[in-house]
């Protein structure tokens, strides 16, 4: 065995090096327990490859419970997107605006080409037009899931506190056997006898 503090060569059953002193049998101990150790596939993203969309969704949803993200704080981060897309959209409309405003004064762009460029602003409407869907997304849509999920919540919490008291089983009685046929084809074939009287 090799010591791995200095290099030198020891034999198999001492439990400290000769040449430094350091602990043999816990290097052992680290290497026998990595030998022993084997590969789980489950914590690879090769799993993640072959899991079903119902599965997936399932880990995404349990990964944000874990996290604290709540559709209430989804719905706000989807209004505030939307408002900063939006203000995007509105920037690159004005600063477009100027910035080919102040091309076309300078006078060396022919007039074909400057009817074109004073109307490139349009491009900043794109953006605005996002921002504003995910603000009308956030405010109207999202509102109703975040209802949605406050009720599943309150069900489940309430299905949780009806549970706390389960009903119990009341005491077993002999008595309540029934009398069972002498064997199992007994009294199975008593329709015979009805069926040719139709």
């Amino acid at each position: 065995m090799f010591c791995p503090q200095c290099g030198s060569t020891q034999s198999e059953d001492l439990k400290f090096c000769k040449v430094c002193g350091v602990n043999l049998y816990a290097v052992k101990q680290v290497v026998v327990a990595r030998e022993d150790e084997k590969f789980d596939w489950n914590k690879t993203w090769v799993t993640e490859m072959f899991l079903s969309a119902e599965e997936k969704k399932r880990r995404k949803a349990e990964l944000e419970r874990q996290r604290g993200i709540t559709p209430e704080i989804k719905r706000y981060n989807e209004i505030k997107a939307g408002v900063i897309v939006s203000s995007i959209g509105i920037a690159l409309a004005i600063f477009l605006f100027v910035f080919m405003g102040g091309i076309i004064a300078g006078g060396k762009v022919p007039e074909d080409a400057a009817e074109i460029l004073s109307r490139l602003w349009i491009a900043g409407v794109i953006p605005l037009f996002v921002g504003l869907a995910l603000i009308t997304n956030g405010v109207i849509v999202s509102k109703k899931l975040v209802e949605a999920a406050r009720r599943d919540s309150q069900l489940r919490q309430d299905s949780l506190e009806g549970d706390a008291d389960p009903p119990s089983l009341r005491a077993a009685d002999t008595n309540e056997f029934l009398s069972t046929p002498f064997s199992v084809t007994e009294q199975t074939t008593k329709h015979l006898g009805r069926s040719g009287e139709k």
